[in-house]
């Protein structure tokens, strides 16, 4: 890595693979420097030897599952003298199968990882993206958060709405100081996400126009919080799925979800 410089970098959660990977690909090809962060160290510091002869690449791993990991990443990033302009919150997994399937302390990691964490990292690293007077945060959400909550996504969905409702508040409060808060709600996107959830072999039955690439999808969301946009939904598909569905009684979007939530259980 080089020495650190006094730029303003992009901090990326869940840097190791997938959207957060090409988030730190596409950063970097504008030009900005990038602090990475991630539970894999050994994948970071691949995409960190990857990507050194663009920017200045910073390697901080940690497991923001751990109660107290935001504050321990951010005492590291001011150890090192780094400065975020950028945040990426972008960490995050599905927890398969139905409410009672789990123990607890497998929901209680998720709620840490997606909803606690977020936050206090979120609320420590804005101040500095105050400062800047152009911060960004992008909040990496879902086309789950859009619509009523699936059979087997108990948390997930609810955790995709509170960070959309969350990036609504931010940009709000914030925006008179230059902070530009964007929600990126993709669909389905090929990514490792399904592998870990352990759903590949029923979401590859999908038709191939449902998918999205982490290109697509992380070029449009980059774009869109420099617009200004506080919803992003990538895909001209889901775009539109989003305006007939904004239109529809809840009742029917909620009898549809369960549906399709028996038709995928079943194929399953």
């Amino acid at each position: 890595m080089h020495a650190a410089t006094t730029a303003s970098y992009a901090l990326i959660t869940g840097a190791s693979s997938g959207i957060g990977a090409e988030f730190a690909r596409q950063y970097a090809s504008r030009g900005v420097p990038l602090i990475l962060t991630a539970r894999r160290a050994e994948r970071l510091h691949a995409l960190a030897a990857e990507l050194i002869s663009q920017v200045d690449v910073q390697v901080i791993a940690d497991d923001l599952e751990d109660a107290a990991a935001p504050a321990r990443l951010h005492a590291e990033i001011q150890r090192r003298g780094l400065s975020v302009r950028i945040l990426v919150n972008n960490a995050g997994y599905g927890v398969p199968g139905r409410y009672l399937t789990r123990d607890w302390s497998v929901h209680a990691r998720f709620v840490q990882l997606m909803v606690t964490s977020l936050s206090e990292l979120t609320w420590r690293v804005l101040p500095d993206l105050i400062d800047s007077g152009s911060g960004r945060i992008i909040n990496v959400a879902s086309f789950a958060a859009l619509v009523p909550g699936a059979d087997g996504q108990t948390l997930y969905a609810p955790a995709k709405a509170w960070l959309l409702a969350m990036s609504q508040s931010l940009s709000l409060e914030y925006a008179e100081k230059g902070v530009h808060v964007c929600a990126l709600c993709p669909g389905f996107t090929w990514s490792e996400f399904h592998d870990v959830t352990g759903t590949r072999e029923q979401m590859s039955r999908l038709p191939r126009w449902a998918w999205l690439t982490v290109d697509e999808v992380v070029r449009y969301g980059i774009e869109a919080v420099e617009r200004g946009q506080v919803l992003a939904i990538p895909g001209w598909r889901y775009r539109l799925a989003y305006r007939v569905v904004r239109h529809l009684p809840s009742s029917w979007l909620l009898r549809l979800m369960g549906r399709s939530s028996r038709r995928v259980r079943a194929q399953a």
